[in-house]
């Protein structure tokens, strides 16, 4: 890491709390800079373990570690050093190997993968040239109103960066699988409040909003643009995630065991597969328990609970006599800016973001994190499903590929929203859209409930 070092110098790393100067390039490019030192040693965390635990497939839902930290390296040499670089290709062989769209996941661990050593070597070189071409870009075509998309507002790094964070997110569900007990953060979180048996609502009034990225976000996906006005009817949604006490009650009501709750999808899915609880958690006497990367532990009553499928979100929120809301719902509760609070970056202070305890925060843990309404913990702590498909907003154009967006839109996906305690900040904001099929319950995601007005 020395020769990078020398690099992150040059620029003279600056705080991550920092807000974007968009229009100042060379703050800008200090803020790559950062990103990048960021997110290289938080992906190297995640992989410092004995080889065996890196080549291994944990789970035919997820690849060998070592294909996420070789894929992440390649992806940055296609979109920084070839597409905006010129470069030639520094290991042309190696592409087919981790292309995400070429390789289903169950087949991965069958492919020649470059061992971890040499995986991590190959990360190295990327890296330094993409540092010079950061050094060698002209200013002026950093500037939101310069030709180039990719490089407007420093999009292609934009682009590199948040991938690597998505995938590291990845690499925790995959060692959350693996019960390997450590590389794992127990930092403190905040202390959350007494809600009584049932949350409280927050009532939003009908009307229009903006929905969507604005020229404001130059780092946002194309999945998230056009921003566009939309009108929504007045309706009530959940001032907390829904919790683990919560879930527990409906599962003792015999939530599991009742048809009505359940999409029909749903409940041949949840009778075909025995699914009698949230993934990761054992009846231990009268009550539950849980396994955390690696150790058994109670299920904490007043944390939000995450590990469920959209099915089992959908299932609660009809017993509970609710639905989940839609997306655009959702990004309504948030208010109008970049984050629920405002538009700086969070701070510890406002959401569990960025793996400090490897867990979320208790229900009513982030006051200061609220949405002008007075909606709590949007942001951090659980991916929330939401009752809307992945489609498309008016104006929609792929950009700069439509692998990454286009041909997952349709009733397949269900969107999530608001990250996780797993997610970077970087890698989130009210805009941001994730998505996922209905089963799925790997990922570190949770839900809250809305009604309508009438």
């Amino acid at each position: 890491m020395t020769e990078l070092n020398d690099h992150y110098d040059h620029y003279g790393v600056t705080s991550a709390d920092d807000p974007y100067s968009w229009d100042d390039p060379h703050r800008l490019k200090e803020r790559i800079v950062t990103e990048l030192v960021t997110v290289r040693e938080r992906s190297l965390t995640y992989t410092d373990a004995d080889d065996d635990l890196l080549v291994r497939q944990h789970s035919p839902l997820m690849s060998p570690l070592v294909w996420d930290l070789a894929h992440v390296g390649n992806y940055e040499e296609l979109w920084v050093l070839r597409a905006v670089g010129g470069m030639a290709p520094l290991r042309p062989e190696i592409d087919d190997i981790y292309d995400a769209f070429k390789q289903p996941r169950r087949d991965r661990p069958t492919l020649p993968l470059l061992p971890p050593g040499e995986t991590r070597r190959y990360l190295c070189g990327v890296r330094g040239r993409v540092l010079d071409v950061l050094d060698g870009m002209d200013p002026e075509a950093m500037r939101l109103d310069g030709p180039d998309p990719l490089r407007v507002g420093g999009y292609v790094f934009g682009l590199v960066t948040q991938h690597e964070h998505q995938h590291d997110e990845t690499m925790l569900a995959t060692l959350q699988l693996s019960g390997h007990p450590g590389l794992v953060p127990e930092g403190g979180l905040p202390t959350g409040r007494s809600i009584g048996p049932v949350a409280p609502e927050i009532h939003i009034p009908g009307g229009i909003f903006t929905m969507g990225a604005g020229a404001a976000s130059p780092w946002a996906y194309d999945n998230e643009r056009v921003a566009h006005r939309r009108h929504l009817p007045g309706y009530w949604i959940d001032r907390y995630p829904v919790s683990n006490g919560a879930f527990a009650t409906f599962m003792a009501d015999g939530g599991y065991d009742d048809p009505r709750w359940w999409n029909p999808r749903g409940w041949e899915w949840m009778r075909r597969s025995g699914v009698r609880a949230p993934l990761f958690w054992a009846r231990d006497g009268d009550t539950w328990s849980r396994t955390r990367f690696g150790r058994v532990e109670p299920v904490p009553e007043d944390e939000p609970v995450q590990h469920v499928s959209w099915y089992e979100a959908d299932a609660y929120a009809c017993w509970a006599g609710k639905r989940l809301p839609t997306e655009a719902e959702w990004e309504k509760a948030c208010g109008g800016h970049a984050y629920p609070w405002g538009d700086r970056p969070p701070s510890v202070g406002q959401a569990n973001l960025g793996n400090r305890a490897a867990r979320p925060a208790p229900i009513g843990a982030f006051p200061r994190g609220a949405s002008p309404y007075g909606v709590e913990q949007l942001i951090g702590d659980v991916w929330e499903w939401t009752d809307s498909w992945f489609l498309p907003y008016p104006g929609y154009r792929s950009f700069p590929y439509s692998e990454y967006s286009e041909v997952f839109f349709g009733e397949s996906y269900r969107v999530l929203r608001g990250g996780s305690w797993a997610t970077h900040p970087t890698a989130v904001r009210r805009t941001f859209r994730n998505w996922d099929y209905p089963i799925r319950r790997q990922i570190f995601a949770g839900f809250r409930c809305a009604r309508s007005e009438v």
